[in-house]
């Protein structure tokens, strides 16, 4: 079975007509309906009843329902094939942690859109599911908070975020620092809550790292969903400094006592990576220690 095979099909069933079929596809009728029997034969089933008008058997719906979808996706890949040939404005794809927005992103975008004429597309992905696009070519960078070691990706630190701390309460009080054992003694939103590993696994870390536990009383899908729950009153939060933007009502953003309570920025990319964008958004992001 070979593809010209199902679009072959595709158009008989389409105008539910072999002579019209033929007429739209640019062949003779006999040649056409001798595709189709091959079809037909390959599958071992009878697709169209030969009846006038023609009819699809139930085989015959089914395989016509599962095609159709695949042929339009496969136009549109193909035009956007030609215009990724035909523009005149290079591309960078980015996949990002949602809390970057919080961040350095907007700040980058804004850059490469100034000093160069790039066209900039964003797909917020996790950093574990940034380093399977990154292998897949789906992305050309990432950013994200997590160290995954690949031997095929590249990960740039391009600064440590302190972490704050997210209360339930009047966000005009700042409040006095709060330690690590303090917060390990509320209950605690943990998120996301998947794909692990993850932050929440980074988060979980640090108080080991000071011989604290904590006990998750509810675990959240994202920052936003965690920092709601924070103001709803149902625990506290670990989140970046950059979250501070987010003013939600009935929650304050307090300091952490211990120090180096932080959270990575990561830049991946492919190692050995040609594209020129590539290299230009890490010089941009490069910290001033690198350059």
């Amino acid at each position: 079975m070979e593809l010209r095979h199902l679009r072959y099909y595709l158009e008989v069933c389409r105008t539910l007509s072999f002579s019209r079929a033929a007429e739209n596809l640019h062949i003779a009728q006999p040649p056409l309906s001798r595709q189709i029997q091959q079809l037909e034969s390959h599958l071992n089933v009878t697709l169209i009843t030969r009846t006038r008008p023609l009819a699809l058997t139930e085989a015959g719906v089914y395989l016509y329902q599962q095609i159709e979808p695949l042929f339009n996706r496969l136009e549109e890949i193909a035009q956007q094939t030609r215009q990724i040939a035909h523009a005149s404005r290079a591309r960078l794809i980015i996949g990002f942690a949602p809390s970057m927005l919080y961040g350095e992103l907007p700040s980058l975008i804004r850059r490469l859109h100034n000093e160069n004429d790039i066209a900039v597309e964003m797909q917020e992905m996790v950093t574990l599911r940034q380093i399977e696009a990154l292998k897949k070519g789906r992305i050309d960078v990432g950013f994200g908070r997590i160290y995954l070691h690949d031997s095929e990706i590249e990960q740039l630190t391009i600064r440590e975020e302190p972490l704050v701390a997210a209360l339930p309460g009047n966000p005009a009080l700042n409040g006095n620092p709060i330690s690590l054992a303090e917060l390990s003694l509320q209950p605690f939103i943990l998120y996301p809550s998947q794909p692990r590993p993850g932050y929440a696994d980074h988060t979980l870390r640090l108080f080991e790292q000071h011989r604290l536990c904590v006990n998750p009383s509810q675990q959240a899908n994202d920052m936003q969903t965690a920092i709601a729950l924070v103001a709803a009153g149902i625990g506290v939060a670990l989140v970046p400094e950059s979250a501070r933007q987010i003013n939600h009502e009935g929650v304050r953003y307090v300091a952490v006592k211990e120090p180096h309570v932080t959270s990575p920025i990561i830049l991946s990319y492919r190692k050995h990576e040609a594209n020129p964008l590539v290299g230009r958004c890490r010089n941009l992001l490069r910290p001033a220690s690198c350059q």
